[in-house]
């Protein structure tokens, strides 16, 4: 028989040694085996003689720049960085930021980044070619993604359910609603207009979480349109969202802009900002501090979820990923502080104007008991001081205090859809500021939610079954799972739910994936190795504090994220706040125990994983093993023949192979044939 030679496919750099090179005698090989990289549907596509078209590419880098902008730069930028600067010391908490981005964020945002360009594969694929043990990782990665996502969604159903009713005049949450004999509803009366519109009107929330009660219908509908919407962004890729980001991208800017300049032309700006910004410097002793500053870092760059290897995936070999992480770094802090500006800018208006109807109150008051003339304005601050505490009670006169209002601060959703919607109650104009602040969410919240589902989309398209499946599909099977187990945000205990989710689904398992990431680039790969492959496509090759914050700095700041995430869990029985109508304000209670083995299994599932995989797969336990991408070869059993065939031609591999070449080389012989 005529000896079989496959030469016809192209070179790409993940060709495989020849086998079996003493099998004839005429110096030809019996055998040669050509691997091709995966290969997928794809933006730019470049049509290769039987193959199909080459991976996804961005079709420029203003698209691939605005993308991770969109993604990195989200909601907590605006709702959790100006809480945590105003709790952590005002200015000074800008210290521990600026040093947890310089030593824990850049570092860990190049790993991800520079390694997804470097394999141009997703997150499952990458850790698998790195070794087979650590596929657990992708797998991981992907599980908390899930999770991530599910709640993330709900936050867009809400700020739609605001943007429809912020086309309303005047504004919904601007008044209290009446009962039928003319007076104000009490629990509206006992709490606030805002707060009343969120948790009655708009969430209709249940005293606890063992008392959910049924699906909002509203909800419902608004969570349909979410994930519609967001399916028909993400569902040919980077083909579609590419597209959809010069939008998500650009407009919290201008949004954001049209807000500084109102804001600090309103009286009481100035106020706000300095409450904000002062900078109590004694907090810097605080160990809570830094780890705030660390875990804000983390979380506002989206590290672990697999999305900044998805979009490195998409870049040319050659493209300068060290400039990219440098511009999105400064980016993404420039834009928490700018936001900082805006929102205590916007709050300090909302303070004064609260301090000026508590004043008129109160003079209303001391006039009616004569303890103040009718038109004596100047004396208002002397008789306030002339009484004591029992009188104040008995007259139930309120405390005017500029800075008592200021520290009323709020995060997350109180910022937003309470404080915040207060405040734009004041500006005159106020459904047009509505329109703008909640447009800018969305945008803000749609630009992350692509960026989530791009990284795990892009996992499961590592997986070769899957990848025979078009992209439309899978997409589609996944917004409809999302849809349809988001349902449990869809009813009374729907906030409750998030917060659990928040706090439990996306925390512990992120930092360990972080962690393991680390790990697996610069202990396993090596740092060396990596350190060539970053000179290999940008020319630049990382220094001193790259190699430092690599090996030392980066892996010991997540070791302290993540034992201190786990000491505080564990010492602090987790609570939520449930609403209670009848006093018109939040209390906390302890979460039940099957809601926290929920929980715990969150975690598990997003943390087993990687043990799982690495047991199962060093003592060979997995006899099928899923082909995770064109150019991995998988075997459980080798014959006598053939692992003598195979050490041979170790034993001749060129050690000037060119990286490409000993990175499949690698993969081939201490993955696959492993004893």
């Amino acid at each position: 028989m005529a000896a079989t030679k496959i030469i016809d496919a192209p070179r790409n750099g993940h060709e495989m040694a020849p086998l079996n090179t003493r099998a004839r005698g005429d110096g030809t090989h019996g055998v040669t085996i050509v691997l091709t990289a995966p290969q997928r549907n794809s933006v730019q596509s470049v049509d290769i003689p039987g193959n199909e078209p080459e991976r996804a590419a961005w079709s420029g880098k203003m698209q691939f720049f605005l993308s991770i902008i969109g993604y990195s730069v989200g909601l907590g930028n605006i709702w959790r960085f100006p809480y945590l600067c105003q709790q952590n010391g005002g200015g000074a908490f800008l210290i521990p930021f600026m040093v947890m981005l310089i030593l824990e964020g850049i570092p860990l945002f190049l790993i991800e980044l520079g390694i997804g360009q470097r394999m141009r594969l997703g997150a499952l694929g990458v850790w698998n070619t790195i070794h087979p043990w650590l596929g657990g990782i992708g797998i991981s990665s992907c599980i908390v993604t899930l999770f991530v996502a599910l709640y993330y969604n709900v936050i867009i159903t809400w700020v739609f359910f605001y943007l429809f009713n912020s086309f309303r005049y005047p504004l919904p949450w601007s008044s209290c609603p009446l009962n039928g004999t003319g007076f104000e509803l009490e629990e509206c009366a006992k709490s606030s207009e805002t707060t009343y519109f969120w948790y009655r009107t708009t969430l209709d929330a249940a005293p606890s979480m063992d008392e959910p009660g049924g699906l909002k219908w509203w909800i419902v509908l608004c969570l349909m349109l979410s994930w519609t919407i967001v399916f028909f962004i993400v569902m040919k890729g980077i083909q579609s969202s590419g597209k959809v980001v010069y939008f998500t991208s650009l407009f919290p800017y201008i949004v954001l802009t049209i807000f500084f300049i109102r804001g600090i032309t309103l009286r009481g700006a100035g106020a706000g900002l300095m409450h904000m910004y002062t900078p109590k410097v004694e907090k810097l002793l605080e160990p809570t501090v830094w780890l705030d500053a660390a875990t804000q870092v983390f979380y506002s760059f989206g590290l672990a979820f697999g999305s900044l290897i998805a979009f490195g995936s998409y870049n040319t070999p050659k493209n300068n990923c060290v400039r990219d992480v440098l511009l999105v770094s400064v980016c993404n802090a420039v834009t928490a502080i700018y936001a900082s500006v805006v929102i205590f800018a916007i709050l300090g208006f909302k303070a004064t104007v609260n301090v000026d109807r508590c004043v008129a109150s109160n003079t209303e008051i001391l006039v009616k008991n004569k303890l103040l003339g009718l038109n004596d304005t100047q004396g208002y601050e002397q008789a306030m001081s002339l009484l004591n505490g029992t009188e104040l009670l008995r007259l139930q006169l309120s405390e005017c205090s500029l800075a008592h209002e200021l520290d009323n601060a709020a995060e997350g959703t109180g910022l937003a859809f309470i404080v915040f919607t207060q405040a734009i109650v004041e500006l005159p104009g106020a459904p047009f500021w509505a329109v703008l602040f909640f447009t800018m969410l969305l945008s803000l919240g749609l630009g992350s939610q692509i960026g989530i589902l791009e990284g795990m989309l892009c996992t499961l398209f590592d997986i070769d079954i899957i990848k025979r499946v078009k992209k439309q599909h899978v997409t589609g099977v996944v917004c409809l799972f999302c849809f349809i187990v988001g349902f449990i945000f869809c009813t009374g205990a729907g906030e409750y739910w998030l917060k659990m989710f928040d706090s439990f689904a996306g925390t512990i398992g992120l930092v360990v994936v972080a962690l393991m990431e680390m790990i697996a680039v610069i202990f396993i790969y090596g740092h060396e190795r990596f350190t060539e492959d970053i000179f290999q496509m940008t020319g630049y090759r990382p220094g001193r504090y790259w190699q430092w914050t690599w090996r030392y700095i980066g892996p010991v700041i997540m070791v302290c994220i993540l034992v201190s995430s786990v000491v505080f869990m564990v010492i602090r029985n987790p609570t939520y706040g449930a609403w209670n109508a009848d006093l018109g304000m939040i209390e906390q209670k302890s979460y039940p125990n099957w809601v926290m083995g929920i929980a715990l299994s969150m975690i598990l599932a997003g943390v087993l994983p990687m043990p799982i995989v690495f047991l199962m797969r060093s003592f060979q336990c997995l006899k099928v093993d899923l082909d995770i991408h064109q150019g991995s070869i998988r075997r459980n059993e080798t014959t006598a023949s053939t692992k003598e065939m195979i050490d041979n031609d170790d034993d001749n591999m060129s050690p000037d192979m060119p990286p490409q070449d000993s990175l499949a080389a690698t993969h081939f012989t201490i993955g696959d044939f492993e004893n």
